[in-house]
């Protein structure tokens, strides 16, 4: 049962107080809602008066929304990007692992120690490739011929170390993130989570039909920073509510501990994630599919601008929310210690879930937490702005990531957790090394650039991100 996972009554009576301070959340129910409701109210009136100002158009078939305008671009923005991915050039993703390592040393994170030899150092180098790309075993040791596939095979063991390849990750990220380039990237408060699929075979267990190619995958879902750089990664089977894997992201990665707000579609979304996340101390927006179709929830009996009363529904039971409210923090705790991962207790109050007073509780209160978000995304063009752009990163690493591992996953691999946490992992990892590799290169070409007085702006660069495809990428699979 579910509920044996979480922090057992005896514990939560004896170390509630504990819980609620470490959250920084208030035992009160009515001290912790006074300000949100305050908030929903002040969010309503500036709701209503973008409305009566004609910025959004509301009518009987909801709230609707004019498209943002295109953003101006800098003047000489796109031969200012074209020059400087010329200097800094091309390079062979073996040779970027190699010239990584000896900035990172995250061999030795995968190792725990220093390599021995270089034979051990360079079976590492093999296996990350063989986890991480769609080649083989064999193929890989036939590109290293001083390498048998019995070596490569017996490091490939490393990648399921889930401690192992996080510490590498966020070695990596750190080593981006200390460029001054990627400071007009974003301020590392605002991430993204979404998932991509790996095609697999049929005989993986927890495959999955994508409805989108027709084929069996497995999910790969991944928070990307908006400084760049995937802050954390968790293989996920396909066509399942992400919002457990939204927030699990959010509570184990130490990439970007400074993250408050985390930008999902529509499947990263639940109104009891919304609570759920709020209550662990991060924001989730999501990015909701037919968006002028949504409702704004309410309390009963609030006070309500009349210009807003047809997309306004008045169904949040405080009543609800009180006789819920420790139990959901109780959920909620047990999540940010580890006794449950958020992936199962959002599973456990899904929508499956009706009736139960922790799931109505944090419906009630993500209802809340939701109106607040849409008001804000109604008539803050910045901040919408904002939002779609970081989910864009996402959808940029991505394709990195299919072009680094542009095949299936070979048939022989995957068929365990643990081999495919070794395959997210070592994804990740090549997708970081690739993004790292072109940040270090751009400041240094920036770096040049200003010491000879032709220094790029921030107003430039924050639309030049660390991306970098080649035209003869589809020739040269090992070329960035």
């Amino acid at each position: 049962c579910i509920r044996d996972r979480l922090i057992g009554p005896r514990e939560w009576q004896e170390s509630r107080i504990r819980h609620y301070k470490r959250l920084k959340i208030s035992r009160s129910v009515e001290r912790h809602l006074k300000p949100v409701q305050a908030g929903i109210a002040a969010a309503l009136a500036g709701l209503a008066e973008a409305v009566r100002d004609g910025h959004v158009r509301v009518d009987a078939k909801g709230i609707h929304l004019k498209a943002l305008a295109p953003q101006d671009e800098p003047e000489g923005l796109r031969t200012a990007r074209r020059h400087l991915f010329n200097e800094i050039g091309h390079v062979q993703l073996p040779e970027l692992i190699v010239e990584m390592d000896s900035h990172l040393r995250f061999s030795w994170n995968l190792l725990g120690r220093e390599p021995r030899s270089e034979e051990e150092l360079l079976s590492i180098y093999g296996a990350l490739l063989a986890h991480g790309t769609e080649m083989d075993i064999a193929g890989v040791a036939k590109m290293i011929p001083s390498i048998s596939s019995d070596r490569i095979s017996g490091c490939m063991d490393l990648f399921e170390n889930e401690d192992a390849m996080g510490r590498a990750n966020t070695a990596v990220v750190d080593f981006l993130r200390n460029h001054s380039v990627a400071k007009s990237w974003g301020n590392g408060t605002l991430a993204s989570a979404d998932s991509m699929s790996l095609e697999a075979s049929r005989h993986v267990w927890n495959a999955r039909v994508d409805p989108r190619h027709r084929r069996y995958a497995i999910g790969m879902y991944t928070h990307v920073l908006d400084q760049w750089g995937i802050i954390y990664d968790q293989p996920m089977i396909l066509n399942k509510r992400q919002a457990g894997a939204a927030i699990e992201g959010m509570v184990r990665q130490s990439g970007a501990p400074e993250v408050s707000a985390l930008a999902v579609d529509t499947h990263g979304h639940t109104d009891f994630a919304m609570a759920i996340s709020k209550l662990l101390g991060f924001d989730l927006c999501p990015r909701l599919r037919n968006l002028s179709h949504r409702k704004l929830h309410v309390p009963k009996g609030f006070d309500v601008p009349e210009v807003l009363a047809g997309v306004v529904v008045q169904d949040v039971s405080i009543d609800a929310l009180k006789s819920g409210w420790d139990s959901l923090v109780r959920v909620a705790a047990s999540v940010e210690t580890g006794k449950i991962s958020a992936v199962l207790a959002l599973d456990r109050y899904g929508s499956a879930s009706r009736g139960d007073p922790i799931h109505q509780a944090g419906t009630a209160l993500g209802r809340m937490y939701r109106t607040l978000f849409l008001c804000d995304y109604f008539t803050n063009d910045r901040f919408r702005r904002e939002l779609l752009r970081v989910l864009n990163y996402g959808e940029s690493t991505h394709a990195l990531q299919r072009t680094i591992h542009f095949g299936g996953i070979p048939p022989n691999h995957g068929r365990y957790r643990d081999e495919l946490v070794a395959i997210s992992g070592s994804l990740t990892l090549l997708t970081n090394l690739t993004m790292a590799w072109v940040t270090h290169r751009m400041q240094k070409v920036i770096d040049q650039r200003g010491r000879v007085g032709r220094m790029l702006d921030e107003s430039t660069l924050r639309h030049i991100g660390c991306l970098l495809y080649t035209s003869d990428a589809a020739d040269e699979r090992s070329s960035v």
